[in-house]
């Protein structure tokens, strides 16, 4: 009731005298109250899978309530709704709590700890051989003692394994569709190209503006040198002090990861400006297509005002007045004569005045060239200053 008193609802039975813009703002009213009674229980909950200190999967896909893991891992209620695959989050995120590392990369949003990790399953994801391949990966890689790092080390580096993978995955797949699509617009230009072409290239910005904030989380992260500290989680529990600057172990994983998506991040700048040099080189063969055709409209006109002027000597000998021309022999051969050297004239008048214009920009820069072209460099640029 008190949503219906909020959203002012009104009964829908019974003749309703409202009109049509009322009756939508009412049903669409109805909906969002339905949609919040339909997930206000839910909202109470979530899905994770539960990996213990020896690495076995403890709980998969189980529900727990948010009150319930914020006090056993003492987080503030804040803290999950970053990590909430429900709640849209495109800005990936690595923040250190006193207990617990809050990781939101990508396609994993998991809560690593010294001795568990709660990986918090994302809401309609399609990609399920993605999780099977990181869950697989995480497990094997926790229950290995041998490389000697703590246990959220550890779990830190099978979380970033599976981004990077990711990332490159992805990005083999962008590379070889716009690769092939430039290759065939080399051979032939097409509509459906130039529009499978803008489709690659929304594709291309979307998946790098990903990267550099994939990328901007490992910086953010490795320029902090408390928050550093403070995600040695296992020397932590066990009540052993380190200072601010001691993490460098750490920080060479991070670096490590760092790099390889820095690198992912040029090949990605790469494929992008060959794109656009792509797109500026089939705009200059269409614009020198269009001036081709434009000027041999204009040869065709120029040719055609020729043949006009010669029509036009031949319609005033034709009109019926006496020039006393009738009688002469040679009358007609001397005005075709005269009739055809001037439709020439014309024309060759005309189509060299064009071929001027054609090449008035590179006489322009050719003869600025020439000028300036004996003056030292000094002078040239104090001129151009001045």
């Amino acid at each position: 009731m008190s949503w219906a008193t909020k959203f002012n609802l009104r009964p829908t039975t019974g003749p309703s005298p409202l009109n049509d813009s009322d009756a939508h703002e009412e049903a669409a009213k109805t909906a969002v109250l339905e949609a919040i009674k339909g997930r206000q229980q839910t909202d109470l909950m979530l899905r994770c899978t539960v990996l213990d200190a020896e690495g076995n999967v403890k709980t998969i896909s189980g529900q727990f309530k948010r009150s319930d893991l914020c006090a056993e891992h003492r987080l503030n209620p804040r803290d999950l709704r970053k990590i909430d695959s429900r709640i849209p989050n495109l800005v990936p995120t690595i923040l250190p709590r006193r207990e617990a590392i809050l990781v939101n990369v990508l396609h994993i949003r998991a809560l690593v700890k010294a001795d568990a990790v709660v990986l918090f399953d994302t809401y309609g994801s399609t990609d399920s051989r993605l999780h099977s391949v990181f869950l697989y990966h995480l497990e094997h890689n926790l229950k290995t003692r041998g490389y000697g790092l703590p246990y959220e080390f550890r779990a830190l580096e099978s979380i970033f394994i599976s981004v990077v993978s990711a990332l490159e995955a992805e990005m083999v797949f962008i590379r070889n569709l716009v690769g092939g699509l430039l290759a065939e617009l080399e051979d032939d230009i097409d509509h459906d190209k130039f529009k499978r072409l803008l489709h690659y290239s929304r594709r291309l910005t979307s998946f790098q503006n990903r990267v550099k904030l994939v990328e901007a989380s490992f910086e953010e992260v490795l320029e902090q040198d408390e928050d550093l500290a403070s995600m040695y989680l296992t020397d932590r529990r066990n009540d052993v002090r380190r200072q601010l600057s001691d993490h460098e172990e750490l920080e060479l994983l991070l670096e490590t990861f760092s790099k390889q998506v820095e690198e992912i991040v040029n090949e990605a700048e790469n494929i992008h400006g060959n794109v656009q040099s792509t797109q500026e080189i089939v705009e200059l063969i269409l614009d020198s297509n269009r001036n081709a055709l434009l000027a041999l409209d204009l040869k065709v006109s120029i040719g055609t005002m020729g043949i006009g002027m010669g029509a036009l000597i031949a319609g005033l000998f034709g009109m019926n007045l006496t020039t006393q021309m009738e009688d002469n022999p040679y009358a007609f051969m001397g005005m075709s004569i005269a009739s055809t050297l001037i439709a020439f004239l014309v024309a060759w008048a005309g189509l060299r005045r064009l071929a001027k214009i054609q090449k008035v920009g590179l006489s322009a820069s050719a003869s600025s060239r020439k000028v300036a072209g004996g003056l030292p460099l000094s002078l040239r640029q104090r001129r151009v200053e001045n």
